[in-house]
């Protein structure tokens, strides 16, 4: 805490919270928010925006006279929200999936994403001095973005102290620009190719090759997505190895023994029997694997997680000082403006609630119960993921914080607290009352994943505000503006994705192409548990293999990090995802992760001891920023033809209105696939390399 009679504040005059900020960060979060729906929903992975989103805003607003590091951080505050708010693609288009849904709508959708991505916000304010100001927690993303914002600023910059550390008004556009540059070139790259890929379909954006051993199946799977390549450098080596392990585990073990012990239908071909097999039996070993690998992980937080909320139900119950008395880096919302929000925030929850549930014929009795209870289920649940979330971002970083399993815990506890509420009220007779129970399950996890996410990147930019020496209550309005953005973005861009590509097993129309279809992954995941759940019908059998896969995975994993004192770990949550996730998508990840790690191994080989911390900085940095920009490139164009396709679609035209039609093309599309993914790894490794000549 800064003593407020000895406190001057080294950014006197400054702006903050500005209009254009305010309007630069909602079309920053626009486009953030489209491209991690579209990453989310074809791959079930999404990206922090945070440091992007500095660079953008400071390539945008170093052409204003009088910008400076706090307004940056301002918009970069309010854009990040939508790298996290958008993963409630993870369960909400299930509803879609299991047929309870014919599209999304817009009020619903909207609602209960504001109601949960503020209440996630307001949740960690009091958590912000202990878990951030106080503690060591490493806060990868925070710190990045923080070190982005001190190399590209304007005027004066401070550190968490106040002190100042640059005090000239020369602009250092250099370094601005060289950022800025690496995002474009990036996002072009990966637009280009996906335009050919999805939009012209000259190219292939994955191939397989297989063969038998016997009556053993084996497949050698390749992606070719420039988002995936990106994604999986951010992902580390530990995690791009682990997920090489899960694709091991399922096509290299599970399949071909189930292969060979199950015979192959005369009428199918070997690789989509292979598949068939993989879908209906071996993705079940994932959940399981998955599923214990999140519920070890909040073991493991189990203790500050307690801390957390301890320190949070302290916050909200002791009397504070005046605002006026706290010093302006001290200063977070007041106790009043939050209870009022969070009272605010639950009324539109309940009536969120209370809209899914009218639909359902219930007695009026019954109905008002269930809204009452899913709204405390999910306050109480949010409350309590929020502290553990917070803690789990500021040790692994925001992207790699498990919310996958926050979702799965989510979805067991909705389902079984509902499936004893069914049994009681003879919900579960009929099938139209198991099918309300599993899509009221699938939307309150929506609400609680909401809260979850916003909680996982609140404290990462509340760590970047802190130091840089900004005002935390200005950043915290700034997430409040970001979530409510986001949620009024998200329906219809889900709306529209679904229109042009359609997701699995939920297709809008007859004759769409299923191989053009959104996978969204991890939504297929929680509907499956929900249905299972609710059916009695879950293979429990491979879900235990899962589980015991993961087991013995956790007992390497802390014998790895014990005899390396942290240095290797096993991340089993990334081996679930290596069984779950189709290996089209694993495959880029893997090689994105190793080739980021040979680059960094091969700079740090040729560089001289005193200057090796700086150029790995400036590595990291580059190398973050055009990976970002491969994610971004590819995203925005698959929305981009989502546009022309339905346009095409409501006039009479085709679903590939693009499209080149070729004969005897694939073989070729295939090769030209690989050939443009190994140049993009070619340029990417040239762009990380390019620093040395700095």
């Amino acid at each position: 805490m800064l003593n407020s009679s000895k406190y001057t504040d080294p950014y006197l005059g400054y702006k903050e919270f500005t209009l254009r900020g305010v309007i630069l960060g909602i079309l920053i979060t626009i486009i953030f928010t489209a491209s991690n729906i579209y990453l989310g929903l074809k791959v079930g992975l999404t990206f922090a925006s945070s440091i992007p989103a500095a660079v953008i805003s400071m390539a945008v607003l170093r052409y204003a006279k009088d910008s400076n590091i706090l307004e940056n951080n301002f918009v970069q505050t309010q854009a990040s929200a939508a790298g996290t708010l958008s993963s409630v693609v993870f369960v909400i288009p299930g509803l879609l999936m299991m047929g309870y849904w014919q599209d999304f709508p817009f009020w619903q959708t909207t609602l209960l994403c504001l109601s949960g991505g503020i209440l996630g916000v307001i949740f960690t304010v009091p958590l912000r001095h202990v878990m951030v100001v106080k503690s060591d927690l490493p806060y990868p993303e925070g710190v990045a973005a923080a070190e982005i914002l001190k190399a590209g600023a304007v005027g004066r910059v401070a550190n968490q102290q106040g002190e100042l550390l640059q005090d000239s008004h020369q602009k250092n556009t250099e370094s601005k620009q060289n950022h800025a540059k690496e995002i474009l070139f990036g996002g072009v790259l990966a637009a280009v190719t996906s335009l050919f890929n999805s939009g012209f379909r000259v190219i292939s954006d994955s191939a397989s090759f297989w063969f038998k051993s016997g009556t053993a199946i084996f497949q050698l799977p390749m992606g070719f997505s420039l988002a995936l390549l990106g994604a999986g450098s951010l992902m580390g080596l530990a995690a791009g190895c682990a997920i090489f392990l899960g694709i091991f585990i399922a096509w290299g073990i599970a399949v071909p023994v189930l292969s060979s012990i199950v015979p192959q239908p005369e009428h199918m071909e070997m690789a989509a029997f292979a598949k068939q097999l993989w879908v209906s039996k071996v993705r079940f070993i994932g959940v399981g694997t998955i599923g214990i690998a999140a519920i070890w992980t909040l073991l493991i937080l189990f203790k500050p997680m307690v801390e957390g909320i301890r320190l949070s139900i302290s916050a909200y119950t002791s009397v504070k000082q005046s605002q006026q008395d706290v010093v302006r880096a001290d200063r977070d919302l007041s106790p009043k403006y939050m209870l009022a929000i969070t009272t605010l925030m639950v009324a539109i929850l309940f009536a969120t609630f209370y809209s899914f549930v009218a639909t359902s014929g219930l007695d009026l009795k019954m109905a008002w119960a269930l809204v009452l209870l899913m709204t405390l289920i999910t306050f109480v649940i949010g409350f309590l993921i929020a502290a553990a979330c917070g803690y789990m971002a500021g040790l692994v970083g925001s992207s790699s914080s498990p919310i996958s399993g926050i979702g799965i815990l989510s979805v067991l506890v909705f389902a079984v607290i509902l499936l004893m509420v069914g049994h009681v009220e003879n919900l579960t007779a009929s099938a139209n009352g198991v099918k309300f129970l599993t899509a009221l399950t699938l939307f309150g996890t929506s609400a609680v994943l909401a809260v979850a996410t916003i909680s996982n990147d609140n404290l990462q930019d509340l760590k970047t505000g802190y130091l840089i020496h900004a005002t935390p209550q200005r950043q915290q309005v700034a997430l409040i503006i970001g979530s409510i953005v986001g949620a009024l973005v998200i329906s219809p861009l889900l709306e529209l994705l679904y229109h042009a590509y359609g997701f699995s097993g939920a297709m809008p129309r007859a004759n769409m192409d299923p191989s053009q279809a959104l996978a969204a992954p991890q939504a297929l995941l929680m509907t499956t548990i929900s249905q299972g759940i609710f059916s009695h019908q879950l293979q429990w059998n491979y879900i235990f293999i899962g589980v015991m896969i993961g087991v013995a995975c956790i007992v390497i994993d802390l014998v790895l990090k014990r005899v390396s004192h942290n240095k290797i770990g096993l991340p089993v949550l990334a081996i679930g995802m290596g069984i779950y996730l189709p290996p089209s998508v694993n495959m880029p990840l893997f090689i994105g992760a190793v080739m980021f790690w040979l680059i960094k191994k091969y700079v740090k080989k040729r560089t001289a001891l005193e200057q090796q911390e700086h150029t790995m900085k400036q590595l990291e940095q580059r190398g973050t920023l055009f990976a970002a920009g491969l994610i971004v490139g590819e995203s925005l164009m698959g929305v981009i033809l989502a546009i022309l396709i339905v346009i095409s679609t409501g006039t009479g035209g085709s679903d590939a209105p693009l499209a080149i039609p070729l004969k005897n093309w694939d073989h070729i599309a295939d090769y030209l696939g690989l050939a443009l993914f190994m140049v993009a790894i070619f340029i990417f490794v040239q762009r990380c390399l390019k620093l040395k000549q700095n």
